[in-house]
């Protein structure tokens, strides 16, 4: 059996009433790794004479590490069957309009992936900014100011890699306080139907809700971050911590906030999961882009030699982007059933997309800087940095939404 198929011991997400693990669906797009999805098929209670709801609850690794909770219903079931009404999807015109006006009205600081997705988004916009600066000039030499491509392109540059940078090390956080545990997040409320004739109460109606007070992900608790409480749950061994408000979060040792694991999870755990990997190679990646763009402030590359411009300048440029391009590629299978099937259906996989995009171009960009006496390599350069910073936009700012959207809702 592959490592892909089956959860290792103390891995397995935790089950929960009315669902349990389809074992012949939990999955990943590269056998020596851990899994990325498993489905929770609905569990029919011998006594009930109803059939049995038909939501499935979908795990991911992704969205368990960015604190989301999908599901998947069935659309043609009818309530007065099943005895439940389910939420709309999350693709529905209502849905997306209100997450998108969260994005505009709501800041939860506390949440690391949120923090993520923003650190990203303006380290994005200041790229493009800086893809102004060195690349406008060149296409029309009437708009170029004095000290632009050097001044103006240098320092937008490294306030650009230092936000990614902290974008890096944000990643490795949420990477580490990724919960165990299998969270559900949603909870079925029961009603009383009334017949449409008479008004009279009739039987009790289930609708499956999302539960906030529920959710023992580390982003519920707005009082957990960068903080190591400590909660002892008494069912079970995992470990969780409330606070006044109600508010779960878990980790393996207790802790509701974690700097960094210990080296037995790093060898057993840590080094099978492919988001972490992704994330370790982005982090490294943003490092190494990083001392390029120190190099970069003027006061240090005007007085570099060639030589060492191209090793210390253009040569960090292009192994980081590298390093941005197969992390990008990584979190692109992390949501993938197969490393050959596109994951078109999810969020994920589209951030992932066009991060990767963006990577080629930052990859070009240190690619052809060594030869940028040549106007035609000068030019392709400095638009590749242009072109490649609007694609980690909208990848950055698909992310923005995806960290707001904590209950997606698909169709089966």
């Amino acid at each position: 059996m592959t490592r892909r198929s089956h959860f290792q011991t103390g891995r397995k997400p935790r089950g929960y009433a009315g669902f349990q693990l389809d074992e012949t669906r939990v999955t990943g797009p590269i056998s020596f790794l851990n899994p990325t999805s498993a489905h929770y098929k609905p569990f029919q209670n011998p006594e009930e004479t109803r059939p049995p709801p038909q939501i499935e609850r979908l795990w991911r690794s992704r969205d368990n590490r960015k604190g989301r909770h999908a599901i998947r219903v069935d659309t043609e079931a009818l309530p007065h069957e099943t005895g439940i009404t389910t939420p709309a999807l999350t693709q529905s015109f209502s849905t997306v309009a209100r997450i998108i006006l969260r994005m505009v009205t709501y800041v939860p600081y506390w949440d690391v992936s949120y923090l993520v997705a923003m650190s990203f988004t303006i380290g994005s916009a200041v790229f493009i900014a800086n893809g102004f600066f060195v690349w406008l000039p060149l296409a029309d030499k009437k708009t170029e100011f004095r000290g632009e491509i050097v001044v103006a392109g240098g320092w937008t540059g490294f306030v650009g890699a230092t936000i990614f940078e902290i974008g890096g090390v944000l990643l490795m956080l949420e990477a580490f306080n990724t919960n165990h545990t299998g969270c559900f997040g949603w909870a079925l409320e029961t009603a009383v139907e009334k017949s449409i004739e008479d008004g009279i109460p009739h039987r009790p109606m289930n609708k499956i809700k999302p539960k906030v007070s529920e959710c023992e992900h580390h982003h519920a608790n707005r009082k957990s971050f960068l903080q190591e409480k400590h909660y002892h749950h008494a069912n079970d061994n995992a470990h969780f911590h409330r606070d006044d408000t109600g508010y779960i979060t878990s980790s393996p040792d207790g802790r509701t906030f974690r700097w960094i694991p210990s080296m037995s999870e790093f060898r057993t755990h840590y080094v099978h999961e492919i988001g972490f990997l992704a994330s370790l190679i982005l982090f490294l990646s943003a490092t190494i882009f990083w001392i390029g763009a120190i190099v970069g402030i003027p006061d240090i590359i005007e007085h570099m030699s060639k030589g060492l411009t191209d090793g210390l300048y253009w040569g960090t440029s292009t192994l980081g982007g590298l390093g941005f391009t197969v992390s990008s590629y990584m979190y692109m299978l992390e949501t993938q059933s197969k490393w050959y099937l596109p994951a078109w259906h999810v969020l994920g996989w589209h951030i992932g997309l066009w991060n990767l995009i963006g990577s080629i171009g930052f990859t070009l960009c240190g690619a052809l800087g060594p030869a940028s006496s040549n106007s035609g390599a000068n030019y392709q350069s400095s638009l590749a940095t242009f072109w490649g910073s609007f694609a980690f936009m909208i990848g950055s700012m698909i992310q923005w939404y995806e960290s707001l959207q904590k209950h997606p809702v698909e169709k089966k």
